[in-house]
């Protein structure tokens, strides 16, 4: 199967999955991971209708949009673990930044995009199961770190996001989106007072 049936292959999955959710199919994101993909894989994709292309490596992003490969594509997020020493190769250089979940880091961004004279969007990453093998602040931090985001002026927390582990049956996943839901609810509330 060719890069173009993948991409149509798991658009249909998700039209599918949308509807039987009742959800429109439009509603949803593909975010398609690039990770270890050539600049003509990538480009084959956004061909076939990616528009949100999700990078998880610096070193990969920078020569991926040195290449051009991401042309085409509505957005370029960065979906991986990032390090403070390389957020000057991120900020301002993709839409969105799925993985802040520290302090530190948020710091990091928003002195570069300061320098920048821009307004970085950001998820925050919650370790929703407690994983040590996995990135993320804790349930317990996150609202302090959308607080700070929100005192600060060059990012913006447009959600949060989290890795659960990876289960035997889909349904075991389904406390941890819902816990995932509940802290989201609960962080905007306190932060709408």
């Amino acid at each position: 199967m060719d890069v173009s049936q993948h991409v149509l292959s798991v658009m249909e999955r998700i039209r599918q999955a949308a509807l039987a959710a009742g959800r429109e199919p439009g509603e949803i994101t593909l975010c398609a991971a690039t990770k270890v993909q050539t600049d003509e894989t990538i480009r084959a994709a956004i061909a076939a209708g990616v528009r949100v292309c999700g990078e998880n490596r610096v070193q990969e992003l920078v020569a991926h949009l040195a290449a051009d490969a991401y042309a085409g594509a509505e957005q370029v997020h960065f979906i991986g673990h990032l390090q403070t020493n390389k957020v000057k190769q991120v900020v301002g250089k993709v839409s969105l930044i799925h993985s802040v979940d520290s302090e530190h880091l948020l710091r990091a961004v928003n002195g570069q995009a300061e320098k920048l004279g821009l307004v970085q969007d950001i998820l925050l990453e919650v370790n929703i199961a407690g994983e040590e093998s996995k990135g993320g602040c804790t349930p317990e931090s996150v609202l302090p770190l959308a607080q700070l985001a929100r005192e600060l002026g060059h990012v913006r927390v447009r959600g949060l996001m989290a890795i659960p582990p990876v289960p035997t049956h889909p349904e075991d996943n389904r406390p941890y989106f819902l816990k995932m839901q509940q802290l989201f609810v609960d962080i905007r509330a306190k932060m709408s007072d």
